[in-house]
């Protein structure tokens, strides 16, 4: 039988346009399906199309992992961090409308997106458009179910004022830092997702410093992906690399002529990877975890240089170095804009390889003939105790001849009581041993109380007034250790020697280590460099962990162990001769054993 057609009236259309499932799609496929670029802001209008930037498919279909509650980008210039996040925006426009907010470093930044970049992308895309209410105002656009706020990270009272769902920052490193006023803008902005069990956050910027934003937001992150790419020739996948862009180191040839000549070098198999090539194998790539640090993932970071943007040449990224090199300030660009990696201005640099050379013939746990001293540190843990011993000579010459974990401070007391034997036999014991008091305090104080005779309680600060070190006395009121000394290190200064002395030839005034030491304890005595870093203004040269992940235990034990030495003269051992002359100028008046052992044990009787 012929079915009835009836015409649907207008109100009818729109009740059942509203309750309409939307579309199963990931923000990758909606913005291929609906995306419409103008040529007002974009340098190829017309449909979005995923191939083009292909790294960013990745990226946005992480904002459909429901595990997944924060996304970060760190990023060069101009490969699309943006554009991403304004799709992300359509996504959520048509396909899961709820409360937005985009965050800017300025209020006046945000306007100017909104006008120039936000609304002609949503009125050029049709489906969004309908949702589009055009008596909107550039700071909080108005969509069917939805509302979207644009506003600057400099204006706290904005950020504190809407619960928000869906929360986009970008360029994050240009936001100002916490005041004594005002709290962190990126703290203040994540506040006001805190009632939706189903938020997402979308961070993304161009890296500045290691101290900024978005590299600190990229190291905690739960998990860190780089994108990999197949060499067309051995089919291996790598990451590129700007080590791997060679070019010619030709006298009389222009910078200009010798980046045109630049070609990359599969760090697999040693073929050259064209320009050409690297556009067929760029939609091949895949995002590969470099990094997880907990099973539950929540916050996943993503990574990527310039040498993978299909807008830039080999050449280009060449040019740009060897144009910049020779300029601090033009470096720092490169580095930051191109490579997407933080500015270190480095002072002191070490790393677990110069340790590793830094190794004597004598095994572990024997003193050297020419060591004068043994002095320990302690770097207390909640759940270890880190300790070394170092034997010390003339003009601060040392070696590190034991070091490991302890699990109580019983194991401590008889590590530090311990006879250690010179390679011709004679035995030393630890003369001081400075142990960590910053955490478990009280702990530690009672152990320095019964251990007297050889331990101290230490407490770093940046800057002692008197020098590397000072003694104190411990003003606790009702506390056993009341009135005990207590020495306070300037840990900065100790560091700068360490790593100074480390980079010496072993020998005469050289820092070492005992044959077969371990990486474990390299990689952590070298776990900080010293970097300039600029706070409101003022510039200072701090040491710094590497990886915000990294264990930096053994450095701390090696630091107090030092100072130890510096408590006990260290410095002017040299001066301190007179036996050894003697002997040279008298040999018949040599001391037997037996009168040695009564000259040092001279209180028996």
């Amino acid at each position: 039988m012929p079915r009835n057609k009836f015409k649907a009236k207008k109100y009818q259309l729109e009740a059942l346009e509203n309750l309409r499932v939307p579309e199963k799609l990931t923000v990758s496929e909606w913005a291929e399906k609906y995306r419409i670029l103008d040529s007002k802001y974009a340098a190829m209008p017309g449909k979005w199309q995923n191939r083009t930037t292909p790294y960013l498919i990745g990226i946005m279909d992480e904002f459909n992992n429901y595990e997944t509650e924060e996304i970060i980008f760190c990023k060069p210039t101009q490969v699309g961090g943006t554009e991403a996040l304004q799709n992300m925006i359509g996504y959520i426009i048509m396909q899961d409308p709820a409360p937005t907010m985009i965050v800017y470093p300025t209020d006046v930044l945000a306007k100017s997106v909104s006008e120039n970049r936000l609304q002609p992308m949503l009125i050029s895309t049709p489906e969004i458009r309908k949702k589009y209410d055009a008596n909107s105002s550039a700071m909080e656009l108005q969509f069917d179910g939805m509302y979207l706020s644009l506003v600057g990270s400099n204006s706290p009272s904005s950020l504190a004022s809407k619960p928000i769902r869906f929360l986009m920052m970008d360029e994050v490193d240009k936001y100002p830092g916490a005041s004594n006023r005002e709290a962190d803008p990126i703290k203040l902005a994540r506040e006001r997702t805190k009632t939706f069990h189903n938020k997402k956050i979308y961070m993304t910027s161009t890296p500045t410093v290691k101290g900024g934003h978005i590299w600190k937001a990229k190291e905690n992150a739960d998990i860190e992906k780089h994108y990999f790419v197949p060499c067309p020739h051995c089919g291996e996948y790598i990451e590129l690399k700007f080590q791997n862009i060679r070019f010619p180191d030709q006298e009389g040839m222009s910078y200009v002529d010798r980046a045109e000549l630049a070609t990359y070098v599969c760090q697999e198999c040693g073929c050259i990877i064209t320009d050409n090539d690297k556009h067929n194998i760029l939609p091949l790539g895949e995002w590969k975890e470099v990094r997880q640090s907990t099973k539950y993932a929540r916050t996943v970071a993503f990574w990527i240089n310039t040498l993978y943007s299909p807008f830039v040449r080999w050449a280009d990224i060449a040019k740009e170095f060897l144009t910049s090199k020779d300029d601090s300030e033009e470096l720092q660009n490169f580095v930051n804009s191109w490579l997407a990696e933080p500015w270190e201005d480095t002072k002191l640099k070490t790393d677990a390889d110069t340790v590793m050379e830094r190794q004597t013939e004598l095994p572990a746990f024997t003193v050297p003939n020419w060591a004068k001293l043994l002095t320990g540190g302690v770097d207390v843990q909640e759940s270890s105790l880190y300790w070394t011993i170092r034997a010390w000579g003339d003009f601060l010459t040392s070696q590190n001849i034991a070091h490991g974990q302890a699990l109580s401070f019983d194991e401590i007391d008889n590590v530090m009581n311990l006879e250690y034997l010179k390679e011709d036999g004679a035995p030393m014991v630890v003369n001081l041993c400075l142990v960590d008091s910053g955490d478990q305090t009280d702990m530690v104080y009672d152990f320095c109380i019964y251990h007297s005779e050889y331990a101290l309680p230490v407490k770093g600060a940046s800057h002692t007034q008197y020098g590397n070190y000072k003694l104190s006395k411990i003003n606790k009121e009702g506390s056993n250790a009341y009135g005990m000394t207590l020495a306070i290190v300037d840990g900065g200064k100790y560091k700068d020697m360490i790593a100074g002395r480390m980079r010496k030839p072993n020998g005469k005034g050289s820092w070492m280590v005992y044959n077969g030491c371990d990486y474990e304890y390299a990689n952590q005595v070298t776990a900080e460099h010293k970097v300039t870093v600029r706070n409101r203004g003022i510039t200072q040269e701090v040491w710094q962990l590497k990886h915000s992940h990294g264990d930096n235990h053994y450095l701390d034990t090696e630091v107090y162990a030092m100072a130890a030495a510096d408590i006990l003269g260290v410095r002017s051992l040299y001066l301190n001769n007179t036996e050894e002359v003697k002997g040279r100028e008298n040999p018949e008046t040599k001391e037997t054993d037996e009168e040695r052992w009564i000259r040092v044990n001279e209180n028996w009787i």
